[in-house]
């Protein structure tokens, strides 16, 4: 069961891996394990639940070391996925699944956290820098390129002295959980838009305040 479980959810048809169309790899960064599952630097992997529900997908492992679900979302083959190891190692398996599908960087989309976007915004980008976000970096080094697509879930920078490392590997708030189920359901609803019309739909869809 998801995480951030939304009260309704659709069925997706299951691809087969016979299929010759290109595919979309949607990556949920976050941290393996109990410890981490609900913290603010998992948001993206709430979102890859959440698009695992809508598609009535399972992870299952593969050779990259991440935990992957072939399906198709807006009638499109994808890839959603997880990596089985820590943030900042979320390129490495990504971009042997990159290798291993054959699919190019314009068609990859990291779902994560984002500090500078406002708690309850999310918003799509094509390239950019890295902000300081571990799982960002090691995605940009291990595709040697920067033009991925980005789904941001934002959560705001702490307030007072907390240092925002401490920061993202906390637990939302008991009022922040109350909110994370539209939140991450538009953030689902982003990846959607992008794999159906492509960036700049979604990013003139989603880029406004929520």
């Amino acid at each position: 069961m998801p995480l951030f479980r939304r009260s309704s959810s659709a069925e997706g048809e299951r691809w087969s891996s016979s299929g010759e169309d290109e595919r979309w790899i949607v990556l949920g960064l976050g941290n393996p394990g109990d410890r981490y599952a609900r913290t603010r630097h998992n948001a993206g992997v709430g979102v890859i639940e959440e698009l695992l529900e809508r598609t009535s997908s399972k992870l299952k492992g593969h050779k990259s070391g991440a935990l992957i679900a072939e399906t198709k979302l807006a009638g499109e083959s994808v890839v959603l996925a997880r990596s089985t190891g820590y943030m900042n190692e979320s390129g490495r398996p990504l971009g042997q699944l990159t290798r291993f599908y054959k699919t190019p960087v314009e068609r990859v989309v990291v779902v994560h956290d984002e500090l500078d976007i406002p708690f309850g915004e999310v918003r799509v980008k094509v390239g950019g820098g890295t902000a300081g976000h571990n799982g960002l970096k090691s995605v940009a080094n291990h595709l040697s390129s920067k033009d991925f697509v980005r789904v941001r879930v934002g959560i705001s920078r702490p307030s007072g002295h907390l240092d925002p490392v401490d920061y993202v590997l906390q637990t939302f708030s008991g009022a922040e959980r109350k909110e994370l189920p539209v939140i991450v359901s538009r953030a689902a609803d982003a990846v959607e838009r992008i794999v159906a019309a492509g960036a700049e739909p979604a990013m003139n869809e989603f880029n406004t305040r929520a």
